[in-house]
């Protein structure tokens, strides 16, 4: 049982596109979307089991101003202009999906952020600080810019946003805090972060790994119904992810530690695509929703090649942290 546990932590390179398969073979003959409401309560676990140990006060500190700076630089003034021009090239004449693209572009930072923070051993407080500066602001703004950029108003409910920040990080955050206490009263500091944290870890990549299959499931009927669509919206967001990734990892090697770089790169090239999946469904439709349904896939795969590669290269744990 421990083996199986442990599996996802030690092949995640496989246990993503696994669990991307078989969500979209199960989605395709089941209809799976009964276990939507499901997803939030997987984003709560899986965001609980990596902020066990987190120090609150880690969360208002000013320590960390210059890397929250940086995201919000890179968030919602570089990545807009990205997704605008690739939308602009690429997407002309296909608008609908200009627009899930757009969507995608500025809702950023998700649960999954922390938790490839604390995969890679990055700086995990940092991570949430730009999880919840991220998304309030994007929240604020994407209706905004998507009248600037596709020229169509979106009416996004901010309180409900921040309802979601609150059950995602929040809450994780304080039902962490209790449960690192509880567990001071049986082990000291020592046996906790090497008895109790390895362990944690796993439980974090099984939810985020159910979060993935519930994802692609449920969109699964409506990408094998829009095949020669499909084509375009992968060429279009590997062009998008592949130059975040090249503008981040540059900024986070610049100017940052290595820890700091991890958190940066996380909170910047990954997307909110569950708010954007939904707000792209109801607010422009099927089109829309395609793209941001891909990214999804995009995403999850990407940031595990990524993560795998950036320890082995560039961001090495033997490396010693570097003042910023």
């Amino acid at each position: 049982m421990k083996n199986i546990y442990m599996f996802p932590q030690k092949y995640i390179l496989v246990s993503v596109p696994l669990t991307l398969i078989l969500g979209f073979i199960i989605g395709t003959i089941v209809d799976t979307s009964f276990l939507r409401g499901t997803i939030l309560i997987a984003t709560i676990i899986m965001i609980y089991a990596t902020l066990i140990g987190f120090k609150l006060k880690e969360l208002t500190s000013v320590k960390g101003s210059k890397i929250l700076g940086a995201s919000i630089v890179i968030n919602f003034v570089v990545i807009p202009v990205v997704a605008y021009l690739l939308g602009s090239v690429f997407l002309t004449e296909y608008p609908i999906m200009f627009a899930g693209l757009a969507l995608a572009a500025l809702l950023p930072t998700s649960g999954m952020t922390i938790s490839w923070t604390a995969l890679q051993k990055g700086n995990v407080p940092a991570s949430v600080k730009l999880t919840v500066f991220g998304l309030t602001i994007g929240s604020i703004i994407t209706p905004w810019y998507l009248l600037v950029m596709v020229g169509q108003y979106v009416n996004i409910d901010i309180l409900a946003t921040m309802r979601t920040i609150a059950l995602v990080v929040f809450l994780p955050m304080f039902l962490g805090h209790i449960t690192f206490k509880l567990l001071l009263r049986k082990y000291t500091l020592e046996q906790f972060q090497k008895l109790v944290k390895p362990n944690l870890a796993p439980l974090s990549i099984w939810a985020m790994l159910y979060v993935v299959f519930v994802s692609i499931s449920t969109q699964a009927t409506m990408i094998a119904e829009n095949l020669q669509l499909i084509f375009i919206a992968i060429v279009v967001l590997i062009a998008f992810y592949g130059l975040n990734y090249v503008l981040s990892t540059f900024v986070a090697l610049k100017f940052f530690n290595r820890n700091d770089g991890i958190a940066l790169v996380n909170g910047t090239v990954l997307r909110n695509l569950s708010i954007a999946i939904g707000l792209a469904a109801t607010a422009f439709g099927a089109e829309a929703a395609l793209i941001v349904t891909i990214a999804f896939v995009v995403q999850q795969q990407s940031i595990a090649y990524y993560g795998k590669l950036s320890n082995k290269y560039w961001f090495k744990m033997s490396e010693k942290p570097q003042t910023p």
